[in-house]
């Protein structure tokens, strides 16, 4: 995978087929379809629902560091704990937990190349077994805030004419639609994006096989669309980036 910026965080599904019985590994599965698991998943893996298990359900904000604790213990899941993420939509959700992961100062965390397409395309084993695993003793660090952008920061970044990408559908980046398509459009009270941002869908990162793919820089931020065109300035590969929808 060296054709990749950040190879280190990538393994492949042949990767984590070998390595299913390793104790240092725990595998996480992170879907936006919540009832997937339970109709088949990777031998060993656990559920850990972006939203149920990684967002307070009173506050509109994740979970303080002891929930996420105890999260980790229910898993089995120490500081040195290999965390290797997958799930559906090419990874989207999988990887907005393996963010929610370094928020709390898991170091060890990888992402499965392709997530559950391509395992299922390879016809790989799966199982419906929900997997048990010891309590352990997790110590969560404080949320490293230098990955997280607030209100005022984004207004700061908007006005500053800094970088700032939009990983949403296009018709979302227009305003044509509230919410992803063919969803119930009930995502967002006003449609639109944010002043100067750079609408770099998701599904325009990956392949059909929903691995990454390795289009230069440049290219992913000059994307033709059908319905909207880019006027933004191309940020640098050195400027720090502020992401919409999810993460990148």
């Amino acid at each position: 995978m060296t054709e990749y910026a950040h190879p280190e965080v990538l393994v492949s599904t042949q990767w984590v087929e070998d390595h299913l019985n390793d104790s240092d590994i725990r595998i996480v599965e992170s879907n936006e379809d919540i009832l997937l698991y339970k109709t088949g998943h990777i031998p060993g893996a656990v559920q850990i629902d972006w939203q149920a298990d990684l967002q307070d359900k009173i506050a509109r904000d994740y979970i303080s560091p002891d929930k996420f604790e105890q999260l980790m213990s229910k898993n089995g899941i120490s500081n040195d704990t290999k965390v290797i993420f997958y799930g559906d939509k090419s990874n989207w959700w999988a990887c907005y937990a393996f963010w929610a992961f370094k928020l709390y100062g898991h170091k060890h965390c990888l992402i499965m190349d392709g997530g559950r397409k391509k395992w299922e395309m390879e016809k790989r084993a799966t199982t419906k077994d929900v997997p048990q695993f010891p309590a352990t003793k997790y110590n969560a660090s404080e949320r490293d805030m230098s990955i997280r952008a607030f209100r005022a920061e984004v207004l700061y970044h908007s006005k500053a004419g800094k970088p700032i990408l939009d990983v949403r559908s296009p018709q979302e980046y227009s305003g044509e639609l509230l919410h992803m398509p063919d969803y119930p459009q009930e995502g967002a009270l006003r449609g639109g994006h944010i002043p100067g941002a750079v609408n770099v869908p998701w599904d325009f990162a990956v392949n059909e096989d929903g691995t990454f793919n390795n289009l230069p820089y440049n290219a992913l931020v000059n994307i033709p669309h059908n319905i909207i065109s880019i006027q933004s300035e191309v940020p640098s590969k050195d400027d720090p980036i502020v992401t919409r929808g999810s993460q990148i």
